[in-house]
């Protein structure tokens, strides 16, 4: 059993990296698949009102098979639950597990899938991984449009093509709420054993967006690195989603026990 930091509808399950790449690895070859989702302000904004259709280390929906573990992302976050449960907790951005998530699937073998982007950036994606992650073998990678991600009928031929390629840690990265909601959908017909909703990080590996330095993320201000590269598409997110998320975080967190 661990704590977790509950915001709303959003339950954040607190624990150090050896315990979370532990959970997401063991559930390689599980007959119960697990969906792992970043949790951080933009996330506190989708999701604490009106939930995802699962409390989030829960089931899906009545009789889903998919079960949750969201991660302590993002600063504030960080530091609300520091303050609340009296522990230092470390912060677990999809964007940090990825290589280590990487190569404990070289070694045991895993067969991996990428699920968002654009077909250019899985090709230098590939080229990334051969030089950095030569273990790794890639099943294969998907860039289905927008319109086709919120298509049923689109979507579960993704599905399809993804459990015909024997994916067994799928990397989605489709930006919230739409990531969340196409793994709640759709996770359980892919036939992934893992469903990893990291946001940019096919950018990051791909080398197509630059991360911010340490000393910026460790700041709590990786928002403001990403605002400068990014203006129009996260003005939105980070100077209206992002004080409101922060304003609900101050006023409804509490940490509780509880366990997946």
């Amino acid at each position: 059993m661990w704590p977790r930091l509950v915001v709303g509808r959003v339950a954040v399950d607190l624990m150090d990296t050896d315990m979370a790449l532990s959970l997401i690895m063991g559930a390689v070859s599980s007959p119960r698949p697990l969906a792992v989702a970043s949790a951080n302000l933009d996330h506190i904004y989708h999701f604490s009102g009106q939930g995802l259709g699962f409390t989030s280390s829960g089931p899906a929906a009545p009789g889903e098979s998919l079960q949750w573990l969201t991660l302590l992302d993002g600063m504030p976050l960080v530091r609300k639950a520091n303050s609340l449960s009296g522990r230092q907790w470390p912060r677990l951005a999809g964007s940090d597990l990825i290589a280590l998530i990487l190569e404990r699937a070289g070694l045991v073998g895993a067969q991996v899938g990428f699920l968002g982007g654009m077909p250019e950036t899985h090709r230098q994606l590939r080229e990334e991984l051969a030089v950095h992650h030569a273990r790794v073998h890639v099943a294969g990678t998907w860039a289905p449009s927008r319109a086709e991600l919120t298509d049923p009928q689109s979507s579960q031929g993704i599905a399809a093509e993804i459990r015909a390629a024997g994916v067994d840690i799928l990397v989605v990265g489709l930006g919230k709420p739409l990531q969340e909601n196409w793994i709640s959908a759709y996770g359980p017909q892919s036939g992934a054993d893992v469903l990893l909703a990291f946001g940019a990080v096919v950018d990051f590996l791909a080398g197509r967006i630059r991360r911010a330095p340490d000393v910026v993320a460790e700041l709590g201000v990786e928002w403001a690195w990403r605002l400068m590269l990014e203006p129009r598409r996260l003005s939105r997110r980070y100077l209206v989603q992002g004080p409101r998320a922060l304003l609900e975080l101050r006023r409804n967190a509490v940490v509780v026990d509880g366990a997946l």
